[in-house]
């Protein structure tokens, strides 16, 4: 029975720096025992970029740190922070710094547990889009963060959904949320794998009795049926990117007990016992 497992960002753990600046890093994937996803980060070293390429399933971008563009096809989109762009199999894009001060961080997020991409040696012609949206026929789908809808979806825990099978994505879901002082989600389960990247803050994350501080870009790979919740403790705001191995965002709600581990978790038939 696969159990959680804490990545340190700040560790040398599968880092690859590419010849063009990029520095890509795995946080989950097979590795951990993850069923069909993976998600890591990417540096890009000021004006850095990824080349043309396509992956043989979705792929989820979201910008941490930066601006960045995207070529879909030769359709330029500018991301600023928060902002995601989903990319269905076979789809041909490239990333690129626009800043040639700083640096850029990107998230990514593959429907895959084997992290894989394709060089493509081919010219598109340009056309730019800046901060657009793509359209109804392009297979990209962009969410830009200030213009997406936001739900509480526990006092003083507010998030948004990125990427989804209803916005094209198959195999993956994922999104970002914002957690005030003190607030946490209710101890639950999910029917499938999860990612859980801190990118603001610091937070908590009880499993079953046991408990871990992440910071920095720290990843949880959480198994599927595996009670766990994650709190802020700190007085300031804590910020969380998620990505789950299903099309859907789905919770299971179980007793606070099995996080805490007053009670032991012996399965997901449990949940129906003990869901509120």
């Amino acid at each position: 029975m696969l159990t959680e497992t804490i990545i340190s960002a700040r560790g040398e753990r599968s880092a690859v720096i590419t010849q063009t600046g990029v520095e890509l890093r795995t946080f989950v994937s097979e590795d951990c025992g993850a069923v069909g996803f993976s998600t890591g980060t990417a540096t890009f070293a000021p004006g850095a970029h990824l080349p043309y390429h396509l992956h043989a399933f979705s792929e989820a971008i979201t910008i941490l740190e930066g601006q960045a563009r995207v070529m879909v096809e030769g359709r330029g989109y500018l991301l600023k922070e928060r902002d995601c762009i989903h990319l269905p199999a076979e789809t041909v894009h490239q990333v690129e710094n626009t800043d040639t001060n700083r640096q850029m961080i990107a998230h990514w997020a593959f429907a895959s547990a084997r992290p894989s991409r394709t060089l493509v040696d081919t010219n598109y012609p340009h056309q730019d889009r800046g901060y657009g949206t793509a359209s109804k026929d392009d297979p990209e789908f962009i969410t830009r963060y200030d213009q997406c809808a936001i739900y509480e979806l526990a006092e003083d825990a507010f998030f948004t959904d990125f990427f989804a099978k209803r916005t094209g994505s198959e195999g993956i879901c994922g999104g970002f949320g914002r957690f005030h002082p003190g607030a946490s989600l209710p101890c639950h389960i999910h029917d499938f794998d999860e990612s859980i990247t801190i990118v603001r803050g610091a937070a908590v994350c009880f499993v079953q009795g046991r408990s871990y501080e992440l910071r920095g870009y720290d990843t949880a790979f959480i198994p599927k049926g595996t009670p766990h919740r994650f709190m802020n403790r700190s007085a300031s705001e804590m910020a969380m990117l998620w990505v789950y191995a299903g099309g859907e965002p789905d919770r299971i709600l179980v007793d606070a007990r099995f996080c805490s581990g007053k009670l032991k978790w012996h399965g997901t038939k449990l949940a129906k016992v003990y869901s509120v």
